[in-house]
């Protein structure tokens, strides 16, 4: 056992000699300016030197690579460092408004499930699978805890009328949900985000949940649907076709929440890791009434829903499996 502390004590003091000399550092404020600039190459550098894992500088690193890394004394420098520079409040600039098209819906989405929804004197079709957005999971409900406060859109909640959150869709967009279990539809606005809940996909407000019958059970499986508005409509031999608006769903600015923490250590220490690996990483302080502040781990800023699903699968691979996806 000693000789085995000694050997690796030795080993840890080639790495730091070779990563001295590999890097040129020569002092320690030039220790510092090398940091700030190649800390994923000097991690990647390190692993590879201590046999951690055959890697070349710039390379992702496994999970198992970056805890094997955080473990060691030198990893642990590293990290302080790496937090020291990276803890700071990310300015977010408001999300372009996703672009829009028009599409003619043929006579194949007429019948049963395409009929129109009048609402506020506006026509809204339910859109084929090819053009809309399609989702299924759980549905969950919120109601007098939330009642009177500010959604994300800035309309003050109101659980007695039909509304819903929802984690990506752009605000102001209508769904369809439907229950599953008993095949009640509702339709709503998304006014606001959430729910922040891995599996969990639309948070309705307590009118909606108990127009599909979903109050008693709190949780149900349900499949939700964009709408698209009615601008105009095509005249043909074959009768008339509406032409409705609908939003490029894939694109805006989104991020992957990681965790959430009440302690802002914890949350610290996690984004701190997580900047070893990723370009992008965000401590959001969001102000639960009830709890206190709430120190959301979020990574990334992708332009698409397609990148930010990657970025979800890689911190899932890492055992992050309740890492989800939401729109900034």
């Amino acid at each position: 056992m000693l000789r085995d502390r000694s050997n690796e004590k030795t080993g840890h003091l080639r790495a730091r000699a070779k990563i001295t000399s590999h890097f040129g550092i020569s002092s320690s404020s030039h220790f510092w300016q090398i940091l700030k600039t190649k800390n994923l190459e000097i991690v990647n550098y390190y692993c590879a030197f201590c046999s951690l894992k055959s890697t070349k500088p710039n390379q992702n690193l496994s999970a198992k690579n970056v805890n094997l890394f955080l473990r060691e004394p030198l990893g642990l420098l590293l990290l302080v460092c790496l937090i020291t520079y990276g803890c700071g409040r990310h300015h977010v600039k408001p999300a372009t408004p996703p672009s829009k098209k028009l599409i003619v819906l043929s006579g194949k989405t007429k019948g049963p499930g395409f009929s129109p929804y009048v609402i506020n004197g506006q026509r809204y079709y339910p859109l084929p699978d090819s053009e809309g957005f399609v989702q299924y999971g759980k549905a969950s409900w919120y109601g007098k805890k939330f009642h009177g406060r500010p959604t994300a859109s800035g309309e003050i909640f109101d659980m007695h009328r039909q509304s819903a959150a929802h984690k990506t869709l752009p605000l102001g967009t209508y769904v369809k949900a439907t229950n599953l279990s008993n095949k009640k539809q509702v339709v709503v606005r998304i006014n606001d985000r959430g729910p922040f809940v891995k599996g969990r996909i639309i948070d309705l407000s307590y009118a909606a949940a108990k127009e599909i019958g979903l109050i008693g059970a709190g949780v149900a499986e349900v499949r939700i649907a964009t709408l698209g508005r009615e601008v105009g409509e095509i005249k043909s031999s074959l009768g008339s076709k509406p032409v409705v608006e609908i939003q490029d769903l894939d694109s805006g600015e989104f991020t992957v929440q990681v965790g959430a923490f009440e302690s802002k250590e914890n949350a610290l220490r996690l984004s701190g890791r997580l900047k070893v690996i990723f370009d992008y990483v965000d401590v959001e302080v969001c102000d639960d009434k009830d709890k206190g502040p709430v120190y959301r781990v979020r990574v990334s800023k992708s332009k698409t829903l397609t990148k930010a699903g990657k970025i979800e699968k890689k911190l899932e691979s890492m055992g992050f499996e309740e890492a989800f996806i939401v729109s900034l």
